[in-house]
């Protein structure tokens, strides 16, 4: 486990890239990160949990976040759940970590 301030969040090497747990909570009243939930960032969305609706908002939100293409972004585990394993692509674990610093 990886600690920025206060705020502790996993990261680890993923194929291609760094993944980090995300903790999905749809139909939300707008699209953000709303802090964490265990070892995981907790991201609102507005779009509802049907028909990989959530998914997809998902990964448009975090392209957004961390300035990558929606191509970068990969839900490796987790796409029926809330609890997902996100993979971004072509970035390092400490990439990752000092992009999600700025965020949380």
């Amino acid at each position: 486990m990886r600690e920025t301030g206060s705020r502790p969040y996993r990261i680890t090497h993923a194929t291609g890239g760094a993944a980090f747990a995300v903790h999905v909570v749809p139909r939300a009243s707008k699209n953000e990160i709303s802090g964490l939930h265990g070892d995981a960032i907790k991201v609102r969305l507005t779009a509802p949990p049907v028909e990989g609706a959530a998914n997809q908002a998902l990964v448009k939100f975090l392209a957004e976040r961390l300035g990558v293409p929606e191509s970068c972004i990969e839900i490796i585990s987790g796409a029926a759940a809330r609890d997902k394993l996100v993979c971004v692509l072509g970035m390092s674990p400490e990439q990752l970590e000092a992009r999600l610093a700025a965020l949380t």
